[in-house]
């Protein structure tokens, strides 16, 4: 199993709405190892194996890491514009949404693999979608992103423990305040 979290490299954008995946992955480890092009790190959720990526490519180009991994068994985790802060939506597959780091990884796998979506919407009217995602969190913002971080582990947990129908029976109605 391989849980891929999207985001940013650098510390430019560590608290960025784009880098939800990257934070998601940071609270399931702090010690990271180097691979080709990508962090690394390996644990046990519910007793099963598990490698934690984090692409070291721009969220654009995404999709390269699977030059460099098996893509059988994954879960991908990244934000999601279109869903309000506070919600999760667990799929099994497709399409990319407008979502340019999904687009690369479906041009390299196709449609057909579990993501979670991270909600950091909604975005106001007079800001640009791309200025949008590359912005902090507020703090008060970011407060209600850790209750979302907690859920989306309990998420992920779930998916590897029972499954995903089961995960998305449970979660994709849940709405944090």
């Amino acid at each position: 199993m391989i849980i891929i979290g999207l985001g940013n490299p650098g510390e430019k954008y560590a608290n960025t709405r784009h880098n939800v995946g990257f934070m998601v992955l940071d609270r399931l480890s702090k010690s990271w190892k180097s691979g080709p092009n990508y962090l690394y790190s390996d644990i046990n959720i519910s007793g099963q194996k598990v490698k934690l990526v984090k692409p070291l490519t721009y969220m654009n180009l995404s999709g390269e890491v699977f030059k460099y991994l098996p893509h059988d068994d994954i879960i991908v985790v990244y934000d999601d514009l279109d869903l309000p802060l506070g919600r999760i939506r667990i799929r099994k597959d497709g399409s990319a949404g407008g979502h340019n780091g999904i687009k690369s990884i479906i041009s390299y796998i196709g449609q057909n693999f579990p993501r979670v979506r991270v909600g950091i919407g909604p975005k106001p009217k007079e800001v640009d979608a791309a200025d949008y995602v590359l912005s902090d969190f507020s703090p008060e913002e970011f407060e209600k992103l850790r209750k979302v971080i907690d859920l989306t582990l309990q998420a992920i947990e779930t998916i590897i423990s029972e499954g995903i129908d089961k995960a998305m029976n449970k979660y994709n109605s849940i709405q944090i305040e």
